[in-house]
């Protein structure tokens, strides 16, 4: 079995998927391969891989959280899960947004570019997460991040907007156990962990309340 067939297997054991989505998505992993080589967007050795190792472990982010329209994607680099997600919304016929926060100029024109091919309702925001997020007052019901930074980091930048209408969805890996007991040091979190469709050492963390322990 090819790498795009067992992708699109593993998306529709998760959720239901259109021939429409399958195309954009398709022509988004042609984007990645296109603008690769001078961009350096994933690692090399995954390209072969994009449709299980990118696309189907981004789809596990929507997955967890369905219901989420307005999503914030914290350094979205290739934009693994920000443009997957919003491809997925793309088909509802909802209203949604994808804010997309990626401080590389490079890496953001790429963004932009994907968005307007294929019609998406994408903004980039070519800053420093911090900054983004300061002064943040748009609708927002959920953020993620995929190999960004520490538990401990994530929790730092979004502890101002987790609340029952918002909640984070990230990306970890092996050494989450270790992540999470670091940032309890500072943070009451309420989080469920659910095994990675992609990768057996990994995990989708979908993190529900949240506040610091000196508050």
């Amino acid at each position: 079995m090819d790498d795009k067939t067992r992708g699109i297997e593993l998306i529709s054991s998760m959720l239901p998927v259109s021939r429409e989505s399958v195309d954009k998505l398709d022509a988004y992993a042609a984007l990645v391969r296109k603008w690769q080589p001078a961009q350096n967007l994933v690692a090399p050795k995954t390209l072969d891989e994009i449709w299980v190792r990118h696309i189907a472990d981004s789809v596990q982010i929507h997955a967890a959280c369905p219901e989420a329209r307005y999503w914030i994607d914290l350094g979205s680099g290739a934009g693994f899960p920000g443009l997957v997600t919003a491809i997925l919304l793309d088909d509802l016929g909802e209203d949604y947004r994808v804010n997309l926060i990626e401080s590389n100029g490079r890496k953001g024109s790429f963004l932009k570019t994907v968005a307007r091919e294929l019609g998406l309702k994408v903004v980039v925001h070519g800053d420093r997460i911090e900054s983004v997020l300061e002064n943040w007052s748009d609708p927002v019901d959920a953020f993620s991040a995929r190999a960004l930074a520490s538990f401990d980091k994530l929790c730092g930048f979004i502890h101002p907007h987790i609340s029952e209408s918002c909640v984070g969805v990230f990306h970890k890996g092996r050494d989450f156990d270790r992540e999470l007991s670091e940032a309890s040091v500072r943070w009451n979190v309420d989080l469920v962990q659910q095994s990675s469709r992609t990768d057996p050492d990994a995990r989708v963390v979908i993190l529900r309340r949240l506040s610091p322990k000196n508050a």
